[in-house]
């Protein structure tokens, strides 16, 4: 299927989820255990009827979910196909059918506490060392790109975060290469950006804003607070 655009994404006024980075993102609130337990199992026969799961993490009191397509179509500038890893109309589709399971089970979703950590490394050599990237992080060469034209590596188990090579300004030696990227629901970027403030961190560059604001911490070090604003409605 083809990968969505952001617009087509925020169209689809799915009230529960949040675009994240690659995936759409959900959190539905739980008494216990047990609940979580059936609400997973509801969502795996839904899953078995459209042919297409979510990723599940049960902690105590919440369950979260991302729904994105490991092969959905990207069309480079010459029309050439690539199989990546972004959100596809069955994520829609699923997303839309859990809403219902989880409003039967009486569950309440909180959206504006799902989060999604990714990390960055600018480089002038992304292609040569990217495959140091993907032995470390992975173990596997095939992580690197996953399809894509790009060199970022990518985790098919999910089991670290995606790391994304961005572009090195080779006269600035001095710069700091590796940051975290935090991806959050736009709802809760003021807040987050005010708990950075109120620990002692700074705003460096907001000129992105609020797609993406650069914070640093007491000693210099780097991060950025990301939101995916193609993607959100806008009345």
């Amino acid at each position: 299927m083809d990968m969505l655009s952001g617009s087509q994404i925020a169209e689809a006024g799915l009230a529960d989820w949040r675009k994240l980075a690659q995936g759409l993102h959900a959190r539905y609130l739980v008494e216990d255990f047990g609940a979580a337990a059936r609400f997973v199992a509801a969502l795996a026969e839904a899953g078995h009827s459209l042919g297409h799961h979510p990723r599940v993490s049960i902690s105590t009191g919440h369950v979260d979910l991302e729904l994105v397509s490991d092969d959905a179509v990207y069309r480079d500038g010459e029309g050439t196909e690539h199989r990546v890893e972004w959100v596809s109309q069955q994520d829609l589709d699923l997303a839309r059918l859990i809403t219902v399971i989880a409003a039967d089970l009486g569950l309440a979703a909180d959206p504006a506490s799902v989060s999604e950590i990714e990390l960055g490394l600018d480089t002038t050599s992304s292609a040569t060392i990217a495959p140091v990237w993907a032995a470390l992080l992975t173990g596997s060469a095939s992580s690197q790109g996953r399809g894509s034209p790009s060199d970022e590596i990518r985790d098919a188990t999910g089991r670290v975060p995606n790391l994304w090579f961005g572009e090195l300004d080779p006269k600035d030696a001095s710069c700091e290469r590796f940051h975290l990227e935090v991806y959050v629901a736009p709802e809760a970027l003021a807040a987050r950006i005010d708990a950075v403030l109120a620990a002692g961190g700074s705003i460096v560059d907001d000129s992105q804003a609020p797609s993406l604001t650069v914070i640093a911490d007491q000693d210099g070090n780097r991060g950025v607070v990301c939101v995916d604003m193609s993607a959100t409605h806008r009345a």
